[in-house]
């Protein structure tokens, strides 16, 4: 029995990542608030907003106008930025979308001379899963786990940090 086909990965211009200097905390919510069984802590929600607005930004934007998905990069060391909070819409799910976003962030993380890229994700300690599916996501475009922070986020909701080199360590 054959395989059902995969979506393709999206290749319009209006799907490819762009910077996004304007807006972004609006941007940041609209996403946040579709995706309920990612981000369903409203005071998380409102935090993340914050935050948007002051490190940059790369969005994907559906042909109509809607926004399809982003991600947030924050510098955390002369060496490290971190993907600091990533969403892509339900709807857009599986079209390449958050590998796209993921990969402009390296490239924003390797021009400011970053040597890894981090992201914190619900750890596998916790049965759920949609981070379960977030988790393979994440080790599928090259991040590893590397240590679990149990209480970062609260007893219920432990902390995984997974880290992609962006270069050779020299």
């Amino acid at each position: 029995m054959l395989d059902p086909p995969r979506p393709t990965i999206a290749t319009s211009p209006a799907l490819q990542p762009i910077p996004v200097f304007a807006g972004r905390g609006a941007i940041c919510r609209e996403v946040l608030e579709s995706l309920p069984a990612w981000f369903g802590i409203a005071s998380a929600i409102e935090s993340y907003v914050s935050a948007a607005d002051g490190m940059p930004m790369l969005a994907c934007f559906d042909p109509a106008g809607p926004v399809a998905g982003f991600v947030s990069v924050k510098v955390q060391t002369a060496v490290a930025a971190e993907v600091y909070v990533m969403g892509v819409k339900r709807q857009w799910h599986r079209q390449g979308i958050g590998r796209s976003l993921i990969e402009a962030a390296v490239q924003l993380a390797a021009a400011q001379r970053s040597r890894f890229l981090t992201v914190k994700t619900l750890s596998s300690s916790k049965a759920d899963p949609n981070y379960a599916a977030t988790r393979r996501f994440y080790e599928a475009i090259g991040f590893l786990p590397i240590e679990e922070f149990p209480t970062l986020w609260g007893a219920d909701n432990p902390c995984l940090l997974m880290l992609r080199p962006l270069s050779p360590l020299t």
